[in-house]
């Protein structure tokens, strides 16, 4: 099968396209023929080695942990989904080798959900790591509730524009940092934007004097030690970008697959309540240029990479 892969660390310029192996599907896995997979910061992250410490790769590796697409053929194990099922999945194990920048993906049936009605395969295929990361990050480590407030940063990112409607869903009042050219954008989304920079502080407080309930932090540094002091008494601060965090009594997130979220945000978006801005598309082969563009940021929604469907046999 056609895909792209790695085999060493690297720059862009690392990702070959090309013939890849063809994934084994495991009792507990699904064979899922990929429609799309969405780039994500993480993806060069990994591909440049930075999460060495923590993921071994096994070389080659395939990269890309989003996906949307249609079930091939379930493991001997799986109930859950049949050949034919749209499915969309946060495909990440704890090593890198088997990933979604491929024709196939053998995916386990713990990362996958049936893919939104209502999305296209591009727009799906953007909704499981930001989603996932969105709502596990506001529901389960900062707990926001109605009538609250909170500050997400990137507003109009991945991440950010899901946790923006997410937050807005729960009840919450929401303020987002993002560019000028952005705030257009959030404020369809249900918040409130203000400009980065300097003073974020004054501009914040302009808005909540009392300070905020919940911070969401997608940058780190010091758009993170700028959020501790806008915080309310008794407030809550996470971040997904910069463990300084944990000193500042707040909470580090890594997303983690999770098949009833991935459900319950699938539903979201069939009700209406989230929508997925696709900024851009690549076809499999430009694999290379989608990182690229991710790696330049200021990206409203997410990149995402399309992928023909193959022919000649299925693995």
């Amino acid at each position: 099968m056609k895909g792209i892969s790695y085999t060493r660390y690297g720059g862009p310029e690392v990702l070959e396209y090309g013939e890849v192996r063809d994934p084994k599907v495991g009792p507990d896995q699904v064979l899922v023929e990929v429609r799309a997979a969405a780039v994500n910061p993480v993806d060069w992250k990994c591909r440049e080695g930075y999460l060495d410490s923590v993921l071994d790769a096994v070389f080659p590796v395939v990269p890309g942990w989003d996906v949307s697409g249609v079930v091939v053929r379930p493991g001997p194990a799986v109930t859950e989904f049949a050949a034919g099922d749209e499915v969309i999945g946060y495909v990440r194990e704890d090593f890198l080798s088997r990933g979604t920048f491929a024709q196939y993906v053998a995916a386990p049936v713990r990362t996958l959900a049936r893919k939104p009605a209502g999305l296209s395969f591009e727009e799906a295929a953007g909704l499981p790591l930001a989603g996932l990361t969105a709502y596990q990050v506001l529901v389960k480590a900062l707990e926001v509730g109605r009538g609250e407030t909170v500050l997400v940063h990137a507003a109009a990112g991945g991440v950010g524009s899901l946790a923006v409607q997410i937050a807005a869903h729960l009840g919450a009042r929401v303020i987002g940092t993002a560019s000028e050219r952005n705030h257009d954008y959030v404020r369809g989304l249900g918040g409130e934007p203000v400009t980065y920079g300097d003073g974020l502080a004054e501009r914040v407080r302009a808005l909540a004097p009392e300070g905020v309930d919940a911070v969401f932090d997608t940058i780190g540094g010091d758009t993170l030690r700028t959020s501790v002091d806008l915080l309310a008494p008794g407030g809550r601060l996470a971040s997904i970008a910069d463990p300084e965090v944990l000193g500042h009594g707040g909470r580090y997130c890594f997303v983690r697959p999770d098949a009833e979220d991935l459900a319950t945000l699938a539903g979201l978006a069939e009700q209406g309540v989230l929508t997925v801005h696709v900024e851009e598309t690549f076809p499999l082969e430009r694999t290379a240029d989608a990182h690229r563009r991710s790696q330049e940021g200021s990206t409203r929604g997410k990149i995402v990479v399309t992928v023909d469907r193959p022919g000649g046999e299925t693995p």
